[in-house]
């Protein structure tokens, strides 16, 4: 069985950082592109980042500069370093397989809420 397990997020001040953490289970890690999604209240979902199973890395221009996408192969994590949060970054914050919006699996999610 598949499970993206997401962790890390919190309450954070406009301009501070937290690193969010998804565990993988259930299909070959090593060889998946990971992505990381968000969802705004009262909004669609939005891409954030992905990784390519080779390490190349792609971001939303609103996020280029401030969020770092890495994984580890040999926990099965792959993670999104914030840095520079914005009020506009609250959302819950999802991973998932794949590329972009194109996601044969997605996670519950862990609530990052950015606010003084």
């Amino acid at each position: 069985e598949v499970q993206l397990v997401e962790s890390g997020g919190g309450l954070v001040k406009p301009g501070g950082s937290l690193r969010l953490s998804c565990a993988a289970f259930g299909f070959t890690f090593f060889n998946s592109d990971m992505t990381w999604l968000r969802q705004a209240p009262g909004k669609g979902l939005e891409w954030v980042s992905s990784i390519t199973s080779a390490s190349r890395t792609y971001y939303a221009d609103s996020v280029k500069g401030r969020f770092t996408i890495s994984r580890d192969n040999a926990k099965n994590t792959v993670y999104l370093q914030m840095a520079s949060l914005k009020t506009e970054d609250t959302a819950v914050y999802r991973c998932a397989t794949g590329y972009k919006l194109v996601n044969s699996y997605r996670g519950q999610g862990t609530q990052v809420t950015v606010s003084s």
